[in-house]
């Protein structure tokens, strides 16, 4: 068996030791794998709401969710709620009304707004991102 070594020499794992946690994780949660998206909450959302001219944002936003673990923390509908939430502010939308009657917890909406935001100002450290792009992180902070 070949000796995988994690970062020090203290401890090594072999293959047939990450083969059994494998097994372990995979019963305790009991073989079911099926993951929820946001893509299909969001194109509802924007539908029932006829906001169809958000979808591209709010798409491209969901998508780079998916480099953060809001995935694993929030519900689908939430980040979906979210993207939309940041999408109409870029293309100052005026959408308060409708989340408000929407009751959902607007705190939790603004956390993942927060955490998204703050992907892109890590995002902008390595690569310069367009001014509109700017202007529109800077209106979403101040409505959050």
């Amino acid at each position: 068996m070949k000796k995988i070594s994690v970062q020090d020499d203290k401890s090594s794992l072999e293959v047939k030791d990450i083969l059994e946690m494998e097994m372990k994780l995979l019963e305790a949660l009991d073989y079911y794998l099926v993951v929820y998206h946001p893509y299909r909450p969001l194109v509802r959302f924007l539908h029932d709401a006829g906001l169809t001219d958000l979808v591209l944002d709010s798409w491209s936003l969901v998508n780079d969710t998916y480099k953060t673990d809001l995935v694993l923390m929030y519900p689908p509908h939430m980040i979906a709620l979210s993207c939309i939430f940041l999408a109409s502010i870029l293309k100052e939308r005026d959408t308060i009304s409708w989340f408000e009657d929407l009751r959902i917890d607007l705190n939790v909406l603004k956390n993942i707004c927060m955490v998204i935001l703050e992907f892109y100002d890590n995002y902008q450290q390595v690569e310069p991102l367009d001014d509109r792009v700017l202007l529109a992180l800077s209106k979403a902070r101040q409505r959050s």
